[in-house]
C-alpha cells in the first residue's frame, strides 16, 4: 500500500470520528499507559524480597496431592514459588480414564492455592515489609513434544500428536502450525501456561550416536527448515491457546551435535561462535529477534548443559556448560537478534539444575554437591528462571529441604549484596511481564479456564492422519524401483508375519504397563481396512503376529520357537515394526541379529521394515537386509494405519527424509542445494510506468514512456529456485547474477546474492547501450532462461530467452511478472497520480469545502457551515480512494480517462457529499438566517 493511500485512509477515518460529538475529558482523572512492563515494574514495588526471590524459580514436586498439608503447598503459600513443572516421571498424572480431569483438577488447585496464600497474612514478611502477600499467578508448565511415551507427559485423553520428525518430514510450516494450535488448545484447556518446546536443535550429521539421544524430537537437519518448522510450531501453540501459552524453545543453543544425552553427562561441542551461528543458532535467531511476528517469537529459550571447545578460536579452551557460563553466554546473547528479543522481556530459562548431568559436573566424586551454589552460579550466568528440577543437596534428605535451603540462601543474599539484588529485581521485571502478556490482569476467573473446556480434547486426529499421510517416506529402494522389487501388494493367497517392537510405557510408577506399540497393531488394521469385512483382499488366519522377543528366541542360543519357525516358512511378508534402534538398545541388537544370522528364514520373501521412529539409526548393510524400508518417524494409530496403507500400495510416499541418513548415502546438505536440473527463472523488477507492450509475434516492444537508458538501475529477481526434493532451497543460498554483453561475450557485470525464501534479487547499472543479456546461476543449477535487454535512445526492448538451441521469446506476462507495488500494471502506465497528484487533490478539495464553509455560513450558521464543508470534503476523499485502492472498475477508468477520469470522479464525489449536506440539514430542520 503506498504512502498517499495510507494518508487518505487515515485522514477519511479522522474526518469521520469529527463528525461525531466530542467526548469530554473525565477531570482529575491521568492518563494511564497499561503496558506489561509497567505494571511489572509498579508490582515489583510492592513484593517482598521473599516474594521476588520466590518469582524465580521454577519447581517440581511427587504425586498428586496439592491440600494444605503438601510440601508444594507451603513452597506456594509461604516461598511465593513463580511456578511449577507437571511431569510424569513425579507421578503427577495418574492412568486412564482420569488422566485430564485429575490434571486439570491439580492446576487449578495449584492456582487456587496462590490465590488463597495471597488473601491471608504473609508469613515472610517483616514488619517493615507488607503483611499482606500479592497475587501471581503460578507459571504451570510442562512439555509434550508428540508421539506419547517417552516423549509425552500426558499419555491418554489428549489427542494423539505426532513428534517433530515426522512434521518435519512433510516439508509443510503449515501442518507445523495446525498441529500445534491443538496442542496449544488442549493443553490451555487443562490451564498449562508454560510449553518447554519445541526442540530447535539441527541434526547436521545424524549418526549412531550423534544427537545426545534425540532421535525423533527434532524437525531435522537443515537450520533454515528447522526455523521455519519452529516459527510456524510457535504461532500455533500461541493460537491455539489464544496468547495464554508461553513457548520456551530449547535446548539452547543447540545440542543436535552432542555425542550422548546431556541430561546424563555434560556433553563437549567442537565449535566456534561463529560456527555455532551458522547451524546450531540459526533456528534460535528465527523465533527470536528475526521472527516476523510475535506469534511466530517463543518466549523464553531454555538452556542446555552443553560445553563448547573452541569457542572463541582456540581449539584448546573449552567453556563451562554454557548454562553456568557467564561470559559465554553473554557473547552469545549479545548477538543483534537476541539482544532485540531481549529488549522485548524474551526470559532465559535453565534447564533441569537437577540433573545427573549437572550433579557429576560440579561433583564428580559423589562427595559433596552444594545445590544453592549450583543454582546460584546459573542465576548469575544470564537465566532469568531457574529450573529445580528434583535436585538434592549433599547435606539434605529431599527435594523440598534442598528447595527450601535455596530459597533462604537467595532471599539472604537478596538483602546483603546490592549487585545480586539488582539483578534479582531485573529477572522479576522480565518473569512478571511474561505473566501479564498471557493474563493481562492477575484475576482467578482469567488464570483458571472453564471445566467445559475438557469436553473438546482428543478431538482433532484428522491433522495428525494428515502428517502421518505426507510424511510418510521411502528410505530404500528409490521410488522408481519400488515397481521393481514390490511390483504388486499382498493378496489374498498370501501368508503375512508381523515382527513388533512392543517396548512398554506408563503413566505413572503405580499405573500398568502399556506397549508403545501392540503386538498386533498393524495386523489388526490391514484387517479393518482390507479384511473380510472390507473388501476380502487378506484372509484372518492368513496374518501372525509377533514380538522382538519372539523374535530372540529364534537367534543363536534362543530358546526356541517351533510355531514362530513354522509360520515363516510358511510366509511370504515379513513385516517389521520398529521403535526407536539406538545400537545399544537391546531391541535393535535383536532385529540386526536376526537380519544377519537368520538369512535362512527370509530368502525369497518381501521383507518390509517400518521406522516407527528416527530413520537413521540402521546401517548399509542392515538395510541391505530388507526390500523395502519406510520412515513413518511416530507410532500413534494414524501412523500405523498409514504403513498399512503403503503396504498395499493404497498410498504413495509423500514424505521427504528431512535428516541425513548415512545408510543409504542420503546427504542433506547435497540434497538442499540448488536441482542442477532445473531451469532458473528470471523476472525484471520494473519500475512504475516502466511496463513494456508486446507486439504481434509475442515480442516486448520499448516502453511508451522510456525509463531505462544508460546510467539507469536495473532490477532483477529469480524465480523460485528448488533443492533436489522440489522444496525452495534454504535462505542463505548462493546466486551468481551476470550481466553480458551479447555477442562479444564478455561479462559487464557480476553480482552475488543469497536466496530469501527461495527468490534471490539483484541490481545492475546500466553503462553500455546496445544488446545486454543477464544471466543467473546458483551452483550446481548453472541454467536460466536469459533476459535480453535491447536498451537504445528510444527506451529499451526486453526479450526472454529460453535455454534451448533456439531461441524463443516468452511472452512477458509469464516473465515479466511485477513487483508487489505493480498490481495493476494497465493503471500504473495510465497515469496513476503518485503523492504529488494525491497533495493536489486534497489542495483541490479544501478549496470547495471551503466554498461549501462560505455558502452555509451565509445561509444557515458557522457550525453547519463546518460540517456542510466536511461532507463535501469526505465525500471527494471517498471517491479518490475508491480509485487509489484499486475498486472493481477503477483501473478501466482511469485507463479510459486518465487524469481527467480521476478528477471528474473526485467532483462527483464532492458534489455528492454536497448533496448529502444539504438533505442533512433540511432532515434535521437547520435554523436559516435570512428568508427568500
Amino acid at each position: 500500500m503506498r504512502a498517499e493511500q495510507l494518508l487518505s485512509l487515515g485522514l477519511l477515518a479522522a474526518l469521520a470520528l469529527s463528525l461525531l460529538s466530542p467526548v469530554p475529558a473525565r477531570a482529575g482523572k491521568p492518563l494511564q499507559i497499561d503496558l506489561p512492563a509497567a505494571r511489572a515494574q509498579a508490582l515489583l514495588e510492592t513484593l517482598t524480597p521473599v516474594e521476588r526471590v520466590g518469582q524465580l524459580f521454577l519447581v517440581t514436586f511427587t504425586g498428586t496431592s496439592v491440600d494444605d498439608k503438601s510440601q508444594i503447598y507451603d513452597l506456594i503459600v509461604r516461598h511465593h514459588i513463580g511456578g511449577v513443572v507437571l511431569l510424569a516421571g513425579n507421578d503427577n498424572f495418574v492412568a486412564a480414564p482420569d488422566t485430564v480431569s485429575e490434571a486439570y483438577r491439580i492446576i487449578s488447585q495449584l492456582q487456587a492455592i496462590e490465590w488463597q496464600g495471597s488473601q491471608e497474612p504473609s508469613t515472610s514478611a517483616t514488619t517493615s515489609e507488607q503483611p499482606i502477600s500479592a497475587y501471581i499467578p503460578l507459571f504451570i508448565a510442562t512439555s509434550q513434544e508428540g508421539d506419547g511415551y517417552l516423549n509425552d507427559q500426558i499419555l491418554n485423553g489428549l489427542t494423539p500428536l505426532p513428534n517433530l520428525m515426522a512434521i518435519g518430514a512433510t516439508w509443510q510450516p503449515s501442518l507445523a502450525e495446525q498441529v500445534e494450535t491443538v496442542a496449544g488448545k488442549e493443553l490451555a484447556a487443562l490451564g498449562f501456561n508454560m510449553y518447554l518446546g519445541p526442540s530447535l536443535d539441527v541434526l547436521e550429521s545424524p549418526g549412531a550416536l550423534v544427537g545426545g539421544g534425540l532421535g525423533a524430537r527434532v524437525f531435522g537437519g537443515d537450520p533454515y527448515w528447522v526455523g521455519q518448522m519452529g516459527k510456524a510450531y510457535i504461532k500455533g501453540i500461541h493460537t491455539g491457546s489464544s496468547g495464554r501459552m508461553l513457548v520456551v524453545a530449547k535446548h539452547f543453543p543447540g545440542r543436535g551435535s552432542s555425542d550422548r544425552p546431556t541430561n546424563l553427562e555434560v556433553a563437549t561441542i567442537r565449535k566456534s561462535l561463529e560456527q555455532l551461528k551458522q547451524i546450531e543458532l540459526a533456528p534460535f535467531f528465527a523465533v527470536t529477534g528475526n521472527a516476523p511476528d510475535t506469534l511466530s517469537a517463543a518466549d523464553g529459550l531454555l538452556v542446555s548443559h552443553i560445553r563448547y571447545q573452541g569457542f572463541q578460536g582456540n581449539i584448546r579452551a573449552t567453556t563451562r556448560p554454557v548454562s553456568f557460563d557467564l561470559q559465554a553466554l553473554s557473547q552469545i546473547l549479545s548477538l543483534p537478534a537476541f539482544v532485540s528479543w531481549r529488549e522485548k522481556g524474551g526470559l532465559m530459562v535453565s534447564d533441569d539444575l537437577g540433573s545427573q548431568a549437572v550433579r557429576r559436573f560440579y561433583d564428580p566424586s559423589g562427595q559433596s554437591f552444594a545445590a544453592r551454589l549450583v543454582v546460584r552460579d546459573a542465576f548469575l550466568a544470564g537465566n532469568d528462571l531457574l529450573y529445580l528440577g528434583n535436585i538434592l543437596s549433599s547435606e539434605t534428605q529431599d527435594n523440598y529441604s534442598t528447595i527450601i535451603r535455596i530459597l533462604d540462601f537467595f532471599a539472604q543474599k537478596y538483602r546483603d549484596d546490592p549487585a545480586f539484588t539488582k539483578r534479582v529485581d531485573e529477572a522479576v521485571v522480565r518473569i512478571l511481564m511474561a505473566k501479564y502478556r498471557i493474563y493481562g490482569d492477575f484475576n482467578p476467573a482469567v488464570v483458571t479456564p472453564q471445566a467445559d473446556g475438557l469436553y473438546t480434547l482428543a478431538t482433532s486426529q484428522a491433522i495428525t492422519f494428515e502428517v502421518a499421510r505426507q510424511s510418510a517416506t521411502l528410505i530404500s529402494p528409490d521410488l522408481k524401483d519400488l515397481d521393481i522389487v514390490l511390483p504388486t501388494p499382498p493378496d489374498l493367497n498370501d501368508y503375512m508375519l508381523f515382527f513388533t517392537d512392543t517396548r512398554p510405557g506408563r503413566q505413572c510408577s503405580t499405573c500398568p504397563d502399556e506397549p508403545m506399540l501392540a503386538s498386533d497393531a498393524l495386523q489388526n488394521v490391514i484387517l479393518r481396512l482390507y479384511g473380510p469385512q472390507a473388501g476380502g483382499q487378506v484372509v484372518r488366519n492368513h496374518l501372525m503376529s509377533y514380538t522382538f522377543e519372539d523374535m530372540a528366541s529364534i537367534l543363536e542360543e534362543g530358546s526356541g520357537n517351533a510355531a514362530l519357525l513354522s509360520d515363516l516358512r510358511l510366509s511370504g511378508w515379513v513385516v517389521i515394526s520398529l521403535l526407536e534402534a539406538e545400537p545399544t538398545q537391546s531391541q535393535a541388537i535383536v532385529l540386526r541379529r536376526f537380519l544377519s544370522e537368520r538369512q535362512d528364514l527370509l530368502r525369497n520373501k518381501h521383507v518390509v521394515l517400518f521406522a516407527f521412529n528416527a530413520p537413521y539409526y540402521l546401517d548399509a548393510t542392515d538395510i541391505s537386509k530388507v526390500t523395502a524400508y519406510y520412515g513413518l518417524y511416530s507410532k500413534s494409530a494414524p501412523f500405523v494405519e498409514v504403513a498399512a496403507r503403503l503396504l498395499f500400495q493404497e498410498l504413495t510416499p509423500a514424505g521427504v527424509l528431512p535428516v541425513s541418513v548415512p545408510g543409504i548415502g542420503y546427504d542433506l546438505l547435497s540434497a538442499t542445494a540448488p536441482d542442477p536440473k532445473q531451469v532458473i527463472q528470471l523476472f525484471l523488477d520494473l519500475p512504475l510506468g516502466a511496463t513494456p507492450t508486446v507486439d504481434s509475434t509475442g515480442t516486448p516492444e520499448p516502453t511508451a514512456t522510456p525509463s531505462f537508458r544508460v546510467g539507469d538501475t536495473v532490477s532483477v529477481r529469480t524465480g523460485v529456485i528448488l533443492d533436489h526434493n522440489q522444496h525452495p532451497v534454504p535462505d542463505g543460498t548462493g546466486v551468481r547474477f551476470s550481466l553480458i554483453l551479447s555477442g562479444e561475450g564478455g561479462v559487464v557485470q557480476q553480482v552475488e546474492a543469497a536466496t530469501v525464501d527461495g527468490v534471490a534479487r539483484a541490481t545492475f547499472s546500466i553503462d553500455h547501450s546496445g544488446l545486454l543479456e543477464i544471466h543467473a546461476t546458483s551452483e550446481p543449477a548453472n541454467t536460466s532462461v536469459v533476459l535480453q535487454l535491447d536498451i537504445t535512445s528510444n527506451g529499451i526492448r526486453v526479450t526472454v530467452v529460453a535455454p534451448t538451441s533456439v531461441t524463443e521469446p516468452i511472452t512477458p506476462t509469464a516473465t515479466l511478472a511485477p513487483t508487489p507495488e505493480q498490481a495493476n500494471p494497465s493503471a500504473i502506465s495510465a497515469g496513476r497520480p503518485g503523492f504529488g497528484g494525491w497533495f493536489a487533490m486534497l489542495l483541490f478539495l479544501a478549496g470547495l469545502a471551503f466554498l461549501a464553509l462560505w455558502l452555509g455560513g451565509r445561509i444557515f450558521s458557522t457550525r453547519w457551515g463546518v460540517r456542510w464543508a466536511l461532507c463535501v470534503f469526505m465525500g471527494g476523499l471517498l471517491a479518490y480512494n475508491y480509485l487509489a485502492f484499486d475498486l472493481p472498475g477503477s483501473a478501466g477508468w482511469i485507463k479510459l480517462h486518465g487524469l481527467s477520469g480521476i478528477l471528474g470522479v473526485v467532483v462527483l464525489g464532492a458534489a455528492l457529499g454536497f448533496a448529502g449536506g444539504w438533505l442533512w440539514m433540511k432532515a434535521v430542520n437547520a435554523p436559516v438566517k435570512r428568508s427568500g
